[in-house]
Parts: structure tokens; sequence; C-alpha cells
């Protein structure tokens, strides 16, 4: 009896109305809101804790993936669901219950986005897996792809959100896909390029840090853009080319060699003993053996010169290097210069040979034969 005497003041008091609404209402609004906020944010903290410590036993990456999605689940989101529950207690207006749609719309989708962004990421880190945190090749791919990716998601997003609260999205995507040709050959270069950075992320011909040669320019790369490639050339300046220029080009990529190609000619004089010729090559081969970092192919009288008996000798030096390449060759050189002089074989230079033949002149007549010596 006491209860339903304390009830009943309380009753008249929750009856009363504020704002165009009972209090009861308005009670049962915020118990809503509040509930759903804190049942939300408990269970994300909860599967989040418990979803990291199992994904640390793991070797899969898809328990991490869910872990980062849980993450990127933002408090707004919360909020805009507690909203949406909350708002059932009341009698809206059709223009209020729009606005509260309107508004519930645009933070699933920008949380769709965030998620969205997260599976991009996820991608993006798979595709670079097994490289390490400062490579070339994994900076450029986060970068480039990474732009390009971001774009098309929240492209998706606003189309997804205009076509829920009854935009006329056809209508949209006709209109800016006819000013969207216009501006396609507008930027057709851009465009390209852009595309053309993505090729060279996923072909990868040539990364951050490589020395390539192409066309007549020659030069390591410095950075890899989204419209253009700069390089450091080998004589100081700073070279830009864009990307389709390089996509459409041939490359000479000299960072990616193994090994280095070198052939050189020796000449030595034609009064050259026949025994000293005959063991030349095998001087020479023991000469390129006995220099590190080389690898013999062949040493042979190639031919007879305008002055010189020609051999052809060709190595490999196993260190890609420019610098080290020339380095090789001139211990070679020296080592030449040094068995030559100690063999006593003569190195050949452009020499000619004159013949002057001596003609008596034929007599004259009336002439005495002194005055026609004369």
């Amino acid at each position: 009896m006491t209860l339903l005497l304390l009830a009943a003041p309380f009753e008249k008091f929750l009856d009363q109305t504020f704002a165009g609404h009972p209090l009861r209402a308005w009670l049962y609004a915020v118990i809503t809101f509040v509930v759903t906020v804190f049942v939300l944010g408990f269970t994300k903290r909860v599967v989040e804790h418990r979803l990291a410590k199992i994904a640390e036993k793991t070797e899969t990456d898809l328990d991490d993936l869910v872990v980062d999605l849980v993450r990127r689940t933002g408090k707004f989101f919360f909020l805009a669901l507690g909203l949406y529950f909350a708002h059932h207690w009341f009698s809206l207006s059709n223009a209020l219950e729009l606005w509260i749609g309107w508004l519930v719309t645009l933070a699933i989708c920008f949380q769709v986005g965030l998620w969205g962004i997260g599976l991009v990421d996820f991608g993006i880190q798979r595709m670079v897996r097994g490289r390490p945190a400062d490579d070339p090749a994994r900076t450029m791919g986060t970068s480039v792809l990474g732009f390009v990716a971001r774009i098309f998601v929240w492209t998706l997003i606003l189309l997804t959100f205009l076509q829920a609260v009854g935009a006329n999205v056809s209508a949209l995507l006709a209109s800016l896909g006819v000013g969207g040709i216009a501006v396609a050959l507008a930027l057709q270069n851009v465009l390209g390029d852009l595309f053309a950075s993505i090729t060279i992320l996923l072909d990868k011909p040539f990364v951050v840090g490589d020395s390539i040669l192409i066309g007549d320019f020659n030069g390591t790369i410095e950075k890899i853009g989204v419209k253009s490639t700069r390089l450091r050339s080998v004589s100081g300046e700073e070279i830009i080319i864009g990307n389709q220029d390089l996509v459409s080009s041939r490359v000479r990529n000299f960072k990616r060699m193994r090994e280095r190609r070198q052939v050189f000619t020796v000449g030595v004089t034609y009064d050259t003993p026949r025994p000293k010729v005959e063991k030349l090559s095998a001087l020479l081969k023991e000469i390129v053996t006995s220099v590190p970092d080389t690898r013999f192919d062949r040493a042979n009288f190639k031919s007879f010169g305008s002055s010189s008996l020609d051999f052809e000798v060709v190595y490999y030096v196993q260190k890609p290097d420019y610098n080290t390449m020339m380095d090789v060759q001139q211990r070679i050189n020296l080592a030449i210069l040094d068995r030559f002089a100690d063999e006593k074989i003569e190195f050949a230079f452009p020499t000619q040979t004159v013949h002057h033949v001596s003609v008596t002149p034929a007599p004259v007549p009336g002439v005495p034969a002194a005055k026609a010596a004369s």
C-alpha cells in the first residue's frame, strides 16, 4: 500500500511533458541510448582484448584482420546506433525522422568506409609481405596503391550514401560520366602516368636505388611518384621522367645484373715469334684468372689487323658495380703490361711501311745522259 502511494506521484511526474514529449519517453530514451552505447563499447573492448591474445598465438593473419577491423570501429558509430534505438520512444515528425535516418545512415556509411580502408591496408600488407619495412618497393606500394584504393573506397561510400538518402544516383553518374570523359581527355597524360605508376608497382621493373639506363639518360632512381619518377644522373643533375614514358620505353636495370661482361682487344706486333703467339691465349687467361672477382670466358687470336695481331679477351666481373668493373680492368691492364715485359712481347701501334723503288730515267734524244739524270 505504501509503495502504491509513493508510485502514484512518480507516475504523475512521468506523465508531465517536456519539449512536447512525456518525461517517461525521455527517461526510456536516455536509458536506451546509454545502455546501447555502453554495451557496444564494452563488447568492443572485450572482443578486441580476447581476439588480440588469440591472434598472437596463431600464424594466420585473418584474425589480425578481424582485430584491426574491431579497432577501427569508432565511438561515433555506437552513438549513432544509440540515437537510432532511442528515438523510437518519441513520436517525431516525418521531417525529423528523415533527418535522424540520414544521420544514422551517414554514420554507418562512414564506418563501413573505415572498415573498407582496413581491408585495403590488409591487402597491401599481404602484397608487400616478406620485404623489410624500409624496402623501396614496399614504400612505393603502400603509397601508390593506398592512394588509389582510398579514392575508390570513399567514392563508393559517397555514392552509396547518396542512393540511401534518395538522391538520383543514375542521373548523377550519367552527368559525371559525360564530365568525366571531358576531364579524362584533358588529363589523359596525367591519368596515363597514374596508371603507369601502378604498373611499375605491380611489375617492379625497378625500385628506388636501382641504377637504370633509359634512352640517353643514365642515373639512379631517387623517387617514384604518382606522376613522375626522379633519377639522379651520373653527372649529378636530377632527371624527371613521366611514368608513362618509363613504362613504354626499354629500360636497362644495371642493379639487377649478377655480373658484368667485359670485352677488350690486345694487339701485338707482326714480328712476334709464332711460339709466343701460340702461348698468348693461355697467358691472357692466366692474367685474367689471377685477378679476384673475375670469371674467365675466352681469349682468342681474333684477326690480322692493319698493324697488329689482334687478340680478343672476354671475361665477367662477378660484382655488377661499375666502379668495381673499372678497378678490375685496371688490374688486368697492369698485369698485362708486366707479363708482356717479362716475355718480351711488344704491343703493336699504328705503323706504315713505305717501299721506295729507284727507277733510271729513259734517255732523251739530243740530251746528254748526265743532264737527263740531273
